[in-house]
């Protein structure tokens, strides 16, 4: 039998006290309260109620390895992108590589593949599959639902993926940007029960007064921390953390782990912050995840301090996983899993005529993944469209990467303030084809070509030379760890910031340019779309 000894603190009962654990078996057999001179703390570990694991472009078992290192024991994984990618068997790649990990990683079935019918995807999910897979004892809960135009006019196919989890008695993720007022209340009707795109303090509490959870995202690109956090003061029982779509870089610090450091200094109260990153999600996903009570798993973080909450320890089913910042576990490299199947293109292919220099633009907002529409001017050349510098009106181009002869859509983009070059990656939500942005056709050739070269990946082409990070599961993620994952994307980041790129990060806000379903102007391999009307518009005359 093991014993751990600190201060340990209980959010189930909301009290601190000092005690003894005595662990058998993985399971906490025991608690004795006591005297203790330990100024450890003993606290649940954190769970992040809602990540991409393949934004993070490591597979899952580095992403266990960084993670667990930063105090997050569990987690409720959505592997849409590797599902839009490679169907049902990327979702089963996902399920094997967690299971070789100590963090315990639960998942949710995708219920959007592909998530519009507005681009061509690597595979197709119908409610029978997500019927099927959402019995596996691992999967918690139906994914996001970001069709909510199909939850609002009753789609067939939607209300059954929905009923399918209800049977199960599991629950159903949603994702409803800017949704508000009776088509709000009808969507969480239907019986979604947490969100993570609000925005807003108002649009927060809107879906909570629906009866909603809200996910207080903040992720490498998205980041809704800062407005969301005042929501504590008014329903803190309504709330978690969900760190998602998040980098390389950004995993490697720890983020959902800092949030919660800086919402307790800033004087919140500690037990809601804390039950936000550990009971909340527990309790509504249904986690075998312990909570520091007789008979509980035995899963909890050792910290020096609450304020400073300096982890020496993390134990997960009674063992030691991480010991003075150093894994008790090592990552191993997995067999890679991929659908890529294109042809190099050439400058014709993207070649645009018109008769004028007025275009239609997607404005990128900076540090959201939503989009604005303007018409803006490029460049007019020979009765050719061309990006345009001054105006930063850049040509975007995205590349269906499932089909060797489709030809490239083209619009422009404003927002990334290039002066010279283009940045390309596989990465773009959520079918994941061929997205990149760039001064001039020959840097967009060779930013994209070098992708098709690699099967998937990311980009930077200067006057110089092609820089790369190769991706080979999926196009979506290494098999490395992830300081050398970060470092090579820093690097991207670096070249894309020498070209005159201002975006906090880049490739998170062009890999959003393409998700339809968040407004206002996307584009998909298929053409320049209009996300609140659904349907495409022209970009240009020609």
């Amino acid at each position: 039998m093991k014993v751990f000894e600190g201060k340990i603190v209980d959010v189930v009962k909301r009290e601190a006290y000092g005690g003894k654990l005595f662990v058998e078996d993985g399971r906490i057999k025991k608690i004795e309260r006591c005297q203790t001179s330990e100024r450890k703390y003993l606290v649940p570990g954190f769970v992040n109620s809602h990540v991409h694991i393949e934004s993070s472009m490591v597979t899952p078992q580095f992403f266990a390895y960084e993670s667990l290192r930063r105090g997050v024991i569990a987690a409720v994984a959505d592997p849409h992108e590797i599902t839009n990618v490679c169907g049902a068997a990327g979702f089963d790649f996902m399920l094997k590589d967690a299971a070789r990990s100590p963090m315990k990683i639960y998942f949710a079935v995708p219920s959007c593949v592909p998530a519009t019918k507005f681009e061509t995807s690597g595979a197709f999910l119908d409610s029978a599959a997500v019927a099927r897979l959402l019995k596996n004892k691992r999967v918690v809960s139906l994914g996001e639902m970001m069709n909510f135009p199909g939850v609002l006019g009753g789609d067939k196919e939607v209300m059954a993926k929905i009923a399918a989890a209800k049977k199960l008695g599991k629950p159903v993720d949603g994702h409803a940007p800017m949704l508000s007022g009776e088509a709000l209340k009808k969507y969480a009707a239907a019986g979604i029960s947490t969100d993570h795109e609000s925005a807003s303090y108002e649009e927060g509490l809107e879906k909570i007064q629906c009866g909603m959870f809200v996910q207080i995202r903040e992720g490498s690109a998205a980041k809704n921390f800062k407005a969301l956090a005042p929501l504590f003061k008014v329903a803190p029982e309504k709330l978690m953390f969900c760190v998602d779509d998040l980098h390389s870089n950004d995993l490697e610090k720890g983020l959902l782990w800092g949030l919660v450091k800086k919402l307790v200094a800033e004087g919140y109260d500690s037990f809601d912050v804390l039950r936000a990153a550990t009971y909340n999600p527990i309790k509504h996903y249904k986690l075998d995840v312990g909570l520091l009570q007789e008979g509980d798993s035995a899963d909890f973080i050792v910290v020096s301090g609450i304020k400073k909450m300096k982890i020496e320890k993390v134990v997960v089913n009674g063992q030691t996983v991480i010991s003075g910042g150093r894994s008790c576990f090592k990552p191993a490299s997995a067999k890679g899993i991929n659908n890529f199947n294109r042809k190099k293109i050439s400058a014709a292919d993207i070649a645009v005529r018109s008769d004028t220099a007025q275009v239609r633009t997607i404005k990128a907002v900076d540090k959201e993944v939503f989009t604005e529409s303007a018409l803006m001017y490029a460049s007019l050349e020979d009765g050719y469209l061309k990006s345009n510098t001054k105006t930063d009106v850049l040509k975007l181009v995205c590349v269906n990467r499932y089909n060797p002869d489709a030809k490239p859509a083209v619009a422009f983009v404003n927002g990334f303030g290039l002066k010279a070059g283009a940045l390309a990656s596989s990465v773009a939500h959520d079918s994941h084809n061929i997205i990149c942005v760039g001064t001039e056709d020959k840097y967009i050739v060779k930013c994209i070509n070098r992708i098709i070269g690699n099967k998937g990946g990311l980009a930077v082409a200067n006057r110089a030379r092609v820089h790369d990070l190769q991706l080979d599961v999926a196009g979506l993620m290494a098999s490395r760890l992830c300081k050398k994952v970060a470092r090579d994307y820093e690097d991207l980041c670096h070249w894309a910031r020498m070209m005159g790129c201002k975006l906090n990060a880049p490739y998170m806000t062009l890999s959003f340019l393409t998700l339809p379903v968040i407004p206002k102007l996307k584009i998909t391999d298929l053409g320049l779309f209009d996300s609140e009307q659904m349907e495409f518009v022209k970009g240009y005359s020609s």
